[in-house]
């Protein structure tokens, strides 16, 4: 053999584990529609998602490569973000919210998908039941339409003089608004624009209103501004996450979202190992939490009445 013949072959021999190890890489897709890049609650979520992910003997760069898609509340960007990862060869496809999952539900029946903050994925037609969902995808259920008059009822405990309630919704994921508990109910639609804010400040203007705002891309991007909405027009408020609160809302009762993301990870895991995501049950929260600011409850002049907060997970002073 001549000498350029075996350094050539052993040039060859030497990439060979560069090649095994770029055939082994396996490809993540994660969609967030709810916020940018730069949103702190967002990162946190992320966080989660690769620390469970990384326990479970996957790094990125090393055996697996994720690529991530922000939102940042913006339907059209998330549309694109979703044709993105499905042209991407991804393995596994991550994704939260309804909307979000409709548009990668209509784009692929193939790649599987596993969802969080969906609320409920057999009614809407993305699984066939929550103990088999079939398909190609299964997650982690977020809240179940009977939630909307839980919030309703919390917020009235919060604020008994509560007669009127304000609930935005998002229109392409459908309202969930219980007319219940002598509250007459007005729904006003995140997606109308500036119209919703001329559609509160108009409902603002009649005495004992309150508002329950649903979980939604919109409400959680821009949950500053409609936290300011609130203030301005002097509307106790109960919101679906405690980032809402933690962030100078009055009120929010829902699930940790962090345990939903850790356990997206342990599904991608499974998939990624050879199991079908239609064999994976959907997942329900089991635990839901309180949290009541009193600091904006006394910015509002709200007297919430004193056994209130003491049933509460967490008081902002």
């Amino acid at each position: 053999m001549k000498r350029r013949d075996f350094i050539t072959l052993l040039g060859g021999t030497a990439a060979w584990p560069l090649a095994a190890r770029a055939q082994q890489l396996r490809r993540v897709g994660v969609l967030i529609p709810s916020h940018s890049q730069t949103d702190r609650e967002g990162q946190t979520s992320i966080t989660a998602f690769l620390d469970t992910f990384q326990k479970l003997g996957w790094t990125d760069g090393r055996n697996v490569r994720i690529e991530y898609r922000w939102g940042a509340g913006d339907a059209e960007r998330t549309k694109a973000a979703a044709n993105e990862l499905v042209h991407s060869a991804a393995d596994v496809i991550v994704v939260a919210s309804t909307p979000a999952l409709a548009e990668l539900h209509r784009l692929t029946s193939t790649i599987p998908l596993v969802f969080v903050q969906v609320g409920d994925p057999v009614d809407t037609g993305f699984v066939a039941s929550l103990a088999r969902p079939g398909g190609n995808i299964t997650g982690f259920q977020s809240f179940e339409p009977a939630m909307g008059g839980k919030w309703l009822g919390v917020l009235k405990e919060a604020a008994p003089n509560l007669t009127r309630a304000a609930v935005l919704f998002g229109s392409d994921s459908g309202p969930t608004i219980a007319l219940s508990l002598g509250v007459a109910v007005t729904a006003i639609d995140v997606l109308d624009g500036s119209g919703m804010e001329r559609s509160v400040a108009a409902f603002a203007a009649k005495p004992d209103s309150g508002l329950v705002v649903l979980p939604h891309r919109y409400t959680v991007a821009n949950r500053g501004s409609i936290i300011i909405l609130a203030a301005r027009h002097r509307l106790p408020a109960i919101y679906p996450f405690r980032v809402f609160a933690a962030e100078g809302g009055l009120i929010s009762y829902g699930y940790d979202q962090i345990v939903s993301w850790r356990g997206a990870a342990t599904y991608v895991d499974r998939i990624l190992r050879g199991e079908k995501p239609g064999e994976l049950p959907v997942q329900a929260p089991t635990k839901f939490e309180l949290v009541v600011n009193l600091k904006t409850a006394r910015a509002l002049g709200l007297s919430i009445p004193p056994a209130f907060p003491l049933r509460a997970d967490e008081v902002i002073e």
